[in-house]
């Protein structure tokens, strides 16, 4: 007996240290993210806490009897497959999503089902420690802003105030207040939904009743945000701008996550009325764990199956091994030159540059940019040229999309369609805003293709990090306004005239 013990504190502390050895790197980085943003500072709680919820299991997980399955090596291999793509095309997110498929197979190929089933909850609560892809929180980030500020301006308006709205700014006269990213309710959103998670967990009630508790903390943090900001409003309107800022701006934060707190304890309460009355409220908040059944205690003395564990492990050797270094390769920079030298003068069109900010700059994380108006040569119209260059988009640095960006600035988003013009496939987006029409037109160009779908362009890059070494490319937009005089079909010609002219330039500054 004490040999098998012995076994499986042996067999235990190598997945420990093949899973760390693994995700080292991924690790590192989520403690930066925890350390760096706001909303995912909980994420230092949730490991223990996931550890504490299996160790009020124990009793009855050593009462079971361990069936490892080979199911686990086949999650093992899905899990590894993941992290393939992940490493090489500098994915983090994938990373950490193959972490707990990788944690969930070996706890298949230790326990088996039973197991598993007890651990799964716990494990699934680790994914509330993890970032949003950049892309999904760029676009989550853009609307919960347009939301937080609309609904903020409808509460300063039902308090009698004058106010515009414009995009995320929040124009009361004297002072103007920016919803900023900060502002959009992420930081309120992801620790409500990890608190809301761990809360109807330990809710014993029927699993609908925990799925409205767990999905009801997404419309409170919107409501009670854009609440946060309307209260703003009314300060900044009555004392100035310098209630929006520091301490007081930091205490509001705290208040309206507190408030949502106790709006959530109240639909708990409210949810579980029947079983209250029923079983009493400490039967129905708490995590309750049936006793081991006393027959079952005798049959972890049988002689376990350490083959499944065994052929995961070995899959993971051969991935630090084989798979892991492939992260460490740097990426090919290839020459080209710098839009500083890019022309003014295009086939008759003549441009000036605009300037971008520096904390903009920082922002979008761009290598190069260039930003220019262009007039015809009769000068009755514009083309606004922007070229966003990355010399690589790993670590985060990929292009921000304009069809998340654009609502941001108070534009209206009235029509939007894939085109291709020259064998170049774009986006081709109809904004408008009060009586002002616009025609953009965006796409992403890598390696000499040019990409309208965002999801093509993550393949592509990923297929040029593991063939070609390179994930270089660049965001390319067009914008021109209509005319009172003219349709949508003479800006697409304009465009498109414009196109023609710069096609032939691009390749010298985002290489083919």
């Amino acid at each position: 007996m004490n040999t098998f013990i012995n076994k499986n504190y042996f067999f235990i502390l190598l997945s420990f240290i093949l899973v760390l050895s693994l995700y080292w790197n991924v690790f590192s980085d989520l403690i930066d993210i925890w350390d760096s943003k706001e909303e995912y500072s909980h994420g230092y709680m949730l490991p223990f806490v996931a550890l504490y919820f299996i160790w009020l299991q124990k009793d009855l997980i050593l009462s079971i009897k361990f069936n490892p399955s080979y199911f686990g090596f086949a999650m093992s291999f899905f899990a590894l497959t993941i992290y393939f793509i992940g490493i090489v095309g500098d994915v983090y997110s994938l990373l950490r999503f193959s972490f707990i498929f990788l944690l969930i197979a070996i706890a298949l190929s230790i326990g088996g089902f039973k197991v598993t089933r007890l651990l799964l909850v716990p494990l699934l609560l680790l994914v509330f420690s993890f970032p949003l892809p950049p892309v999904v929180q760029a676009g989550l980030t853009s609307k919960l802003q347009l939301i937080s500020s609309q609904l903020g301006v409808s509460f300063i308006r039902a308090c009698e105030i004058p106010v515009f709205l414009e995009g995320n700014v929040i124009d009361l006269g004297n002072y103007k207040l920016q919803v900023v990213e900060a502002c959009s309710g992420l930081r309120y959103l992801f620790p409500l939904m990890s608190l809301a998670f761990i809360c109807a967990y330990m809710y014993q009630v029927t699993f609908w009743k925990r799925a409205i508790l767990f999905l009801t903390s997404i419309p409170v943090t919107v409501l009670m945000n854009s609440f946060r900001i309307g209260i703003i409003g009314l300060l900044v309107d009555n004392w100035g701008i310098t209630m929006a800022e520091g301490f007081i701006h930091d205490f509001e934060g705290w208040i309206v996550f507190m408030a949502c707190f106790i709006i959530l304890f109240f639909v708990m309460w409210l949810l579980s009325w029947t079983e209250r009355k029923e079983r009493g409220w400490e039967s129905v908040f708490g995590l309750i764990v049936p006793a081991p059944e006393a027959q079952e205690a005798t049959l972890i003395s049988t002689t376990p199956n350490y083959s499944p564990l065994i052929s995961v492990l070995l899959l993971l050797t051969i991935t630090i091994i084989a798979i892991k270094p492939l992260g460490e390769i740097e990426d090919i920079i290839p020459d080209r030159k710098s839009f500083n030298e890019f022309p003014s003068q295009l086939s008759g069109w003549s441009g000036v540059s605009v300037n971008m900010d520096q904390n903009t700059i920082d922002f979008l994380g761009l290598s190069d940019y260039v930003l220019m108006n262009f007039n015809n040569p009769s000068k009755t119209s514009q083309v606004n040229f922007y070229i966003a260059y990355y010399q690589t988009q790993k670590h985060g640095a990929v292009p921000h999309s304009p069809k998340l960006c654009i609502p941001g600035g108070g534009w209206l988003i009235t029509d939007i369609s894939e085109s291709s013009f020259k064998g170049i496939e774009f986006n081709r987006v109809i904004i408008s805003k009060d009586k002002i029409q616009q025609l953009v037109y965006y796409w992403y160009r890598q390696r000499g293709k040019d990409i309208a779908n965002e999801y093509a362009l993550k393949w592509n890059t990923f297929i040029g990090a593991f063939q070609y070494k390179r994930t270089d490319g660049a965001l390319i937009r067009l914008t021109t306004t209509l005319s009172a005089n003219e349709t949508v079909e003479n800006a697409d010609e304009r465009l498109q005239k414009f196109i023609s002219s710069i096609n032939e330039k691009i390749p010298e500054y985002v290489p083919d």
